[in-house]
């Protein structure tokens, strides 16, 4: 009888060892995450944000001190009039020799009727053409001349007026918003501090939608693809347990060995294939956070 009882319950034991987990795989909640940088130099004279505020798209992070960038557009903007100011006006320049070849050309036909009835000479006649053609040739080195200048000082202004624009996109950059709608993770600066172009500033990320960073072993491929829904189990620990529904929205093309924090079906897999499973969060579920997945 005793030796009865010590078979039923060494098969008992056995059969507990082998009991197949309730999940099909584990892993852990994680975020899009999005770090927010200066993009501009300066002091940062405003910056009212703290880790755990929720924040909405284009709300203002932080400001960065924007006085020398005002200046050097003040000082573009000197440099802009200045040039206008000294652009020639071809017109008025080249009016004198409109004139002067307007009198040429009337002279240059009196002297033709002069000549047909006899009262002057070939030699008046041509030194008058030849006048009218020296003028001619003024009047034209001197446009392709001030067409030059104008040409440069035109581009030049253009180079400015970039230049401005430029500060006026800088300026711009030094009013900081948020690119989405989330919880700063982390804060990297304060007030005061001095920003560079790259620095950190602070993480946000949305956390009302959330994923399971699952793993799936090659075994189990051929039972998921994506956009199948799937059930997801919170663990909050002391037995209690929450499910959720969610939805695999990225399976990995190439696998990887099973990170040591992740367990599988089978305890001898090596290789496993990372999954993505995008949860709706109620607001009790954390970055870092165990989950369970059931196909």
């Amino acid at each position: 009888m005793k030796k009865t009882i010590y078979i039923a319950l060494l098969i008992a034991m056995v059969s507990s060892c082998r009991k197949v987990p309730e999940y099909d795989a584990t892993g852990i909640f994680e975020a899009t995450a999005v770090t927010v940088s200066a993009e501009t130099s300066g002091k940062i004279i405003y910056m009212d944000i703290a880790e755990g505020d929720s924040i909405s798209v284009d709300d203002r992070i932080a400001v960065i001190d924007t006085a020398m960038l005002v200046l050097q557009k003040k000082q573009i903007g000197s440099q802009r009039k200045s040039a206008a100011s000294v652009s020639p006006d071809i017109e008025v320049q080249a009016s004198a020799f409109r004139t002067q070849i307007a009198h040429q050309q009337h002279e240059c036909e009196r002297f033709g009727r002069l000549l047909a009835d006899g009262a002057t000479t070939q030699k008046q006649y041509d030194d008058a053409q030849a006048q009218l053609a020296t003028l001619k040739g003024q009047l034209s080195a001197l446009l392709s001349t001030l067409d030059k200048s104008k040409t440069s000082i035109s581009d030049n202004t253009i180079a400015i007026r970039y230049q401005s624009e430029q500060i006026d996109e800088q300026i711009k950059k030094s009013k900081i918003n948020s690119p989405l709608t989330g919880v700063v993770l982390t804060k990297y600066a304060e007030p005061g501090e001095f920003a560079t172009p790259g620095r950190p500033l602070c993480k946000i990320a949305d956390l009302n939608n959330i994923y399971l960073r699952s793993y799936f072993t090659v075994s189990q491929l051929a039972d998921i693809k994506l956009g199948q829904k799937v059930k997801v189990v919170a663990d909050f620990g002391e037995d209690r347990q929450y499910e959720y529904p969610g939805v695999i929205t990225w399976i990995a093309e190439e696998s990887e060995f099973t990170p040591k924090s992740i367990q599988t079906n089978e305890s001898r897999a090596n290789l496993v294939y990372a999954v993505k499973i995008a949860v709706k969060n109620d607001g009790r579920l954390k970055l870092g956070q165990y989950g369970e997945v059931k196909l």
